[in-house]
């Protein structure tokens, strides 16, 4: 039995393994200026040349990725001449006019520096305040910072009466719909994390970008925060391109992001089609309920996910929450800001190489979803059953129903889907002893069968969803009677003592 010091100094022989986000926290960045140009041949070089004269000792590189869609009045021959100065100038050309959100998408597919952020041409906004909009990333661990022309500063310029109130409108309906405070949507400076801003499908081509990444990294539940900024706002009669039209196009669009959950482009690891899951609250609640009774002080999550599951099981003792997502990493490690017991890890359960130091340190291994996944199960079980200390416990959700395996599975990259003696014979294969398994979530067994099997759909449905988290307390009590297996089985298992 272990004493309660030794318990104390386990955490500490793990953090040397397993170092926390605030611990890693980058104090300068390298730098990509995405800038769209349309028409700005008077604005447009001593704008760039701003940008370039940057000094600071939170940028170590800067790269300024500049766009040009199709301008028509020489600003293309100026940019060529300034890129032919400096080499940190990527100068890139759509051949027909597309908009600004088309030409920050070609920017954005350029950026190679740790944080992007959007400039745009026309010398209303001031490079000199790009440096203030970085320091949350290295003090704070931020996702995203977005500047405002309306927080306090030492001074501020009066704007137009008309356009600000047009802009605090949007703003105060946006944090209506996203549940956010901020105080200037449609500034034109964002700086955002630049993985995090390349995986975010951009759709559309005009002005609407500032609302659409707005809701997106709201959904995407990324830590924003403002800066200051100055603001040098020009007259229509000096070239300003936004109008009232893009107004009411950007209130169509906050209706359109609220209603969409489209916030992750398509990729390997099923991202689209996981987060939809991930919304059904009801039901990832009653997961967590079924699943809390087998959960110890000392935690290895293998899939977290975007920390569904890991928000229900904390505090612990110690919380140790793994992914291959890229994705999913960055925003579980924006989460654990804060939670000194919660420690990210990239961690293949197919890899043995990845659990090294890990042995023996937990007294609970959740794989959720997972072991369907990985190649090779013999191997995913031995790696959790290292990781765990004598009589710790393995608690794994898999996939019932061979018969179910359809076009949802393949979506989802399932190897297969078990059986109770399939799944009992691997674990015990593994050198666990096996405690329980139990069936889970029988009421979505016909929902599987007609997606997958007979309408052959590669996602979920979002009215399926919305009627199935709106129905759960109904469909928790008839799960009890139904005569059939569950979509799923829990199996709850021990490392024997004397392993």
């Amino acid at each position: 039995m272990r004493t309660h010091s030794q318990r104390l100094m386990e955490p500490v022989a793990t953090r040397s393994v397993l170092p926390h986000a605030e611990d890693t926290i980058s104090m300068s960045f390298s730098l990509s200026v995405l800038v769209p140009v349309y028409n700005e041949r008077y604005l447009v070089e001593t704008s760039l040349r701003r940008l370039l004269a940057l000094r600071d000792d939170i940028i170590h590189s800067l790269e300024v990725i500049v766009v040009d869609d199709c301008s028509t009045d020489g600003s293309w021959e100026i940019l060529q001449m300034i890129a032919a100065e400096d080499e940190r100038v990527v100068l890139l050309r759509h051949e027909r006019n597309m908009g600004k959100g088309a030409a920050l998408r070609t920017a954005l597919e350029q950026a190679t520096g740790e944080i992007s952020i959007v400039h745009d041409a026309d010398l209303e906004y001031n490079p000199a305040d790009i440096p203030s909009l970085l320091r949350p990333f290295a003090v704070e661990a931020a996702d995203a910072v977005f500047g405002s022309r309306y927080l306090s500063s030492h001074y501020r310029r009066a704007l137009m009466f008309r356009h600000t109130w047009t802009n605090k409108t949007l703003t105060f309906v946006a944090n209506i719909f996203t549940d956010l405070n901020l105080s200037d949507i449609e500034s034109c400076y964002k700086a955002i994390r630049t993985p995090l801003f390349q995986s975010i499908p951009l759709r559309h081509n005009d002005f609407r970008f500032e609302i659409e990444i707005a809701f997106k990294l709201a959904k995407r539940h990324a830590r924003i925060f403002e800066a200051p900024i100055s603001y040098l706002a020009r007259s229509y009669q000096e070239g300003k391109k936004i109008t009232h039209k893009d107004g009411v196009l950007a209130l169509a669009a906050i209706l359109r992001f609220w209603l969409i959950d489209d916030i992750y482009k398509e990729d390997v690891y099923g991202s689209q089609i996981l987060a939809s899951v991930e919304k059904v609250r009801r039901f990832n609640l009653w997961m967590g309920q079924v699943l809390a009774p087998y959960v110890g002080d000392r935690v290895l999550e293998i899939g977290a996910g975007i920390g569904t599951l890991t928000g229900q099981f904390i505090p612990r003792e110690f919380y140790l929450a793994s992914d291959i997502n890229p994705s999913y990493l960055s925003y579980l490690r924006s989460y654990s800001i804060g939670k000194p017991y919660l420690r990210i890890r990239n961690l293949n359960a197919g890899t043995p190489s990845d659990f090294a130091g890990l042995e023996g340190k937990f007294d609970t291994a959740l794989m959720i979803n997972v072991l369907e996944h990985v190649p090779d199960e013999q191997v995913a079980l031995a790696n959790i059953r290292s990781s765990l200390m004598p009589g710790g416990r393995a608690v794994i959700l898999v996939p019932q129903h061979p018969a179910l395996y359809g076009t949802l599975d393949r979506a989802l990259d399932h190897r297969e889907r078990y059986t109770r003696e399939s799944l009992q014979r691997g674990l015990e294969r593994a050198g666990f002893r096996v405690e329980r398994i139990f069936d889970f979530n029988r009421f979505s067994v016909p929902g599987w069968w007609l997606n997958g099997k007979v309408i052959r759909r590669k996602t979920f449905s979002r009215v399926q969803l919305k009627v199935l988290q709106m129905s759960m307390p109904i469909l928790r009590r008839l799960d009890r009677i139904l005569p059939w297996g569950g979509l799923s089985l829990i199996a709850v298992a021990t490392k024997p003592q004397d392993k």
